[in-house]
């Protein structure tokens, strides 16, 4: 029940409780207290609204991806470098990685420079980095599993002579 609860939610984070149990099937109060039970084991760790900035004409949002390579902390591995990371403000997400870099950070800025200026100030300046490189993101086409903008299709009529 969990993982169908969880599956639901995850596509949809605004479904109620009762709309739940009916689609698994369920019991309204088993529902609740499934996903209060998650919330408190942090199983759940929040609500987030998907936003496609790219609509709104007040709030131009820049993105970046900047991979990192670090130097892990003895004893204590990747872990204390990514609780550095995560405590920035313009810090999103955070990602340990394989291959040929330590970690992906998403960050979002006003503006290029102000993803420049925490680069080159905050994030580089870190004694466990040893190097990052920032890639902006130009448009997003899905995120989180939702298509922003779907192809469209030219619906006029063939005509021929």
């Amino acid at each position: 029940m969990k993982n169908e609860i969880l599956r639901l939610l995850e596509n949809n984070s605004r479904l109620s409780a009762q709309d739940i149990a009916v689609m698994i099937g369920q019991e309204v109060a088993d529902v609740e207290a499934a996903i209060k039970e998650m919330e408190r084991n942090q199983v759940i760790c929040g609500y987030n609204t998907l936003i496609n900035w790219d609509h709104m004409d007040c709030n131009e949002v820049v993105t970046a991806l900047i991979e990192v390579k670090v130097t892990p902390q003895r004893g204590e591995g990747f872990d204390r470098v990514a609780e550095r990371l995560y405590h920035f403000k313009e810090v999103k997400s955070v990602y340990l990685m394989s291959g040929g870099f330590d970690f992906t950070v998403i960050i979002e800025g006003k503006t290029m420079k102000e993803v420049a200026l925490f680069v080159g100030q905050k994030l580089a300046p870190l004694e466990s980095v040893l190097s990052t490189a920032t890639h902006f993101v130009l448009k997003k086409y899905k995120d989180y599993g939702v298509v922003f903008e779907k192809e469209k299709k030219d619906e006029r009529m063939i005509v021929s002579p």
